[in-house]
């Protein structure tokens, strides 16, 4: 039995996972996560820009592609989905009925398009744009401007 206070050493561990006092217990979730890929964050930006689309309009895009630059973001979504009021708008000839409409709402909505672009590239978006063709082939770009 050891006295109250007593420093035990552990004994079932290898020597370079004990710590010691001055470094400190090993870090169990090994070393520090890398920062993402120029791929990843590509990648997390056209799903979370798809998301936005698909949960706030009902249908979203075949896909969505993100191009990173110098101080830039813009997101492609190509094969872009209308509603069934859209279609027939667009049946009618009020194309540009419908991509006013789509270009008001997606302002309206910059929030969520801004935020997902700032966790992914850890910078601030200080402008944005958007535009949306519903001609086809049909598609949106949202352009975003960064710190």
């Amino acid at each position: 039995m050891h006295a109250r206070g007593e420093v035990v050493p552990i004994t079932d561990r290898p020597e370079d996972q004990r710590g010691s006092p001055e470094r400190g217990p090993a870090d169990p979730g090994g070393p520090e996560s890398a920062a993402p890929t120029e791929q990843e964050v590509r990648d997390e930006i056209s799903r979370e820009i798809h998301d936005i689309y698909e949960k706030s309009y009902g249908k979203g895009a075949g896909m969505a592609e993100a191009f990173v630059g110098d101080g830039w973001v813009i997101v492609v979504l190509d094969a872009l989905g209308l509603l069934p009021n859209e279609e027939f708008l667009v049946g009618k000839g009020k194309q540009d009925t419908v991509a006013h409409v789509r270009t008001l709402y997606q302002h309206a909505i910059q929030a969520p398009l801004r935020a997902a672009v700032e966790r992914a590239t850890g910078r601030n978006v200080t402008g944005f744009a958007s535009t949306t063709n519903v001609d086809e082939p049909r598609f949106a770009v949202e352009i975003f401007k960064l710190d």
